[in-house]
């Protein structure tokens, strides 16, 4: 499903930026794009960032925010 309409970022997009290392939503914002225009998908958008995060088959190392 798409989640950022703007940018044309899907659910699956987002999933396999987190199983290729994105841990933070800057980092997916700026990877994909996602949330940058019009910013009604940030929620959603985080919700899966979120999500996909706790199945990480690994654990994720300490990031300073």
């Amino acid at each position: 499903m798409y989640v950022c309409m703007c940018n044309a970022v899907t659910d699956h997009d987002i999933r396999r930026e987190v199983a290729d290392g994105v841990r933070t939503f800057a980092e997916l914002q700026a990877r994909t794009g996602c949330s940058d225009c019009c910013g009604c998908c940030e929620p959603e958008a985080r919700a899966i960032l979120e999500q996909a995060l706790t199945q990480v088959p690994f654990p994720l190392p300490l990031v300073a925010a």
